[in-house]
């Protein structure tokens, strides 16, 4: 028999468990229940129940069993009540009614199993990406839709609609809550890491606005790495994560006191954290030595060879040139050919990666790019062009967006303007 406790002691196991299994519990019910909405909302009821019963009843041996119980009986009651005054209701009445008779297993596989599945069809191709990202932040991570809408600027209710549309996709086409076959494995999981490392980049370098990083989306992206990577340990799941891992090392010393931008040359590697960076190089480690290489685990071996260097100075150029020759055969772009041409810049001299990066812009690809205009202006200024390199920072300055790299641009050109005037 359980004795009652002491409410605030409850309280602070109902947010514990809130904060370590809620979505879980959600995954769940979602199974259960086979509706976002409905899941959504007997979540929230069995929060609210165990917030009420557990002072009273004691807290249960296995908390995470009594909220699916709970939500499920709690969804029942929700559905009986609309089935009153929408006949139409009657049959998810006795689907329900069927899923409260049979016992649901606690084990912690069965559940890990069911988040999986929740990724999964949150990244589901059927929807865009745009709604894969919200729904997954929204679903899998649990932020709130202003939280969404802040981190990519939009509008709260053009956040809501664009996750109501999912939900009724997911619904219409009827979308299977299951994890993919192996043969669709490799496809389907390729989309959850493109997902999962949007919202890295977000958080890490945020598109717009006012904040260089936005610790809270890096985190929730490396958690769900992490997740995926104990569930599906693939070479290139290891690879995402181990980038991310390497990324995030060096946050603390991106910004100054200020909230300025540092550029990396100039970050002081004692603020790195080097358990994260041990942590990537050991993931990036053992996917080369699977022979099974992708392009998270090759961009992870460049951010390795940055993290352990000494000094900006002592980086291996000439293994990163090399590792970005194989990334443009993996995943051949202008983004990552720009990545190249500074690299080529810092191994053979800025001459060969100007003239590596004005191919590049001549493409037409990376017109609007702003940081390949800020590239191009840094190698003009080490070349000592310096009517050039503003004009490159000028054109870099008209299209970014975020405020720290808006105020960097800045104090690059005013040095530009500094150092001409003493020159005359």
């Amino acid at each position: 028999m359980r004795l009652p406790a002491d409410h605030a002691l409850v309280q602070a196991e109902v947010e514990r468990v809130y904060r370590a299994d809620s979505r879980r519990v959600l995954a769940t019910l979602i199974r259960l229940l086979g509706d976002f909405d409905l899941a959504e909302e007997a979540l929230h009821d069995a929060f609210a129940a165990a917030v009420d019963q557990w002072p009273r009843d004691g807290i249960p041996a296995s908390p995470r069993a009594w909220l699916v119980s709970a939500g499920r009986f709690k969804a029942i009651d929700r559905v009986r009540r609309r089935a009153r005054f929408d006949n139409a209701q009657e049959a998810l009445v006795q689907h329900l009614q069927v899923q409260l008779e049979q016992p649901e297993a606690d084990d912690s596989r069965s559940v890990d199993d069911d988040h999986l599945r929740l990724i999964f069809i949150c990244c589901h191709p059927a929807l865009s990406r745009d709604a894969q990202v919200a729904l997954t932040l929204r679903e899998v991570c649990g932020l709130s839709t202003e939280e969404i809408a802040s981190a990519y600027l939009s509008k709260p209710a053009t956040l809501a609609q664009r996750i109501v549309r999912a939900k009724s996709k997911i619904r219409s086409a009827q979308i299977p809550y299951e994890i993919p076959a192996p043969a669709e494995l490799s496809e389907r999981l390729g989309s959850v890491l493109q997902v999962i490392y949007l919202v890295f980049n977000e958080g890490y370098s945020a598109s717009a606005g006012h904040r260089l990083m936005r610790h809270d989306l890096c985190g929730e992206a490396i958690r769900l790495g992490r997740e995926v990577y104990q569930l599906l340990p693939e070479p290139e799941v290891g690879g995402l994560l181990a980038l991310m891992l390497l990324h995030q090392a060096r946050g603390a010393a991106r910004a100054d006191a200020q909230g300025e931008l540092v550029r990396l040359e100039q970050q002081d590697r004692t603020q790195w954290d080097r358990a994260q960076i041990a942590e990537g190089v050991a993931l990036v480690e053992a996917s080369f030595r699977s022979g099974r290489l992708g392009p998270y685990a090759v961009q992870a071996a460049i951010a390795a060879l940055h993290a352990e260097s000494v000094s900006f100075e002592a980086t291996d150029w000439h293994e990163i040139v090399a590792l970005y020759e194989v990334l443009m055969r993996l995943t051949p772009s202008p983004v990552v050919a720009l990545n190249r041409s500074v690299a080529l810049a810092m191994r053979d001299g800025p001459e060969c990666g100007l003239a590596q990066l004005d191919q590049i812009l001549a493409g037409g690809e990376l017109g609007d790019y702003h940081l390949a205009h800020a590239a191009r202006a840094d190698l003009l200024t080490r070349l000592g062009r310096h009517d050039d390199a503003r004009a490159a920072y000028t054109q870099a300055l008209a299209l970014v967006q975020q405020e720290p790299e808006r105020r960097f641009l800045q104090r690059q050109l005013a040095a530009l303007d500094a150092e001409s005037m003493v020159r005359h």
